[in-house]
């Protein structure tokens, strides 16, 4: 998944908020999207995708296309 170098911090609230919304639990999804972050984190090390979107950024936006567009996700 390739993300825009140039996210505003609206952007992000906003697709935060998305992402609330969608869940049932707002502690779940919330450590949901830390264990992502942290596990993109640590399995990424070597692979320097974006440097200036941090892993909790690209966690909420990853999660939030697959709640909101589940046919990028497929069969």
């Amino acid at each position: 998944m390739h993300y825009n170098n140039k996210i505003n911090s609206n952007e992000i609230t906003y697709k935060t908020e998305e992402l609330l919304e969608a869940a049932n639990n707002r502690y779940r999804i919330t450590v949901q999207v830390a264990s992502r972050a942290k596990r993109r984190k640590y399995e990424d090390i070597d692979i320097v995708d974006d440097p200036l979107i941090k892993p909790i950024i690209r966690a909420i936006l990853e999660m939030v296309d697959e709640i909101t567009q589940p046919e990028i996700i497929g069969d």
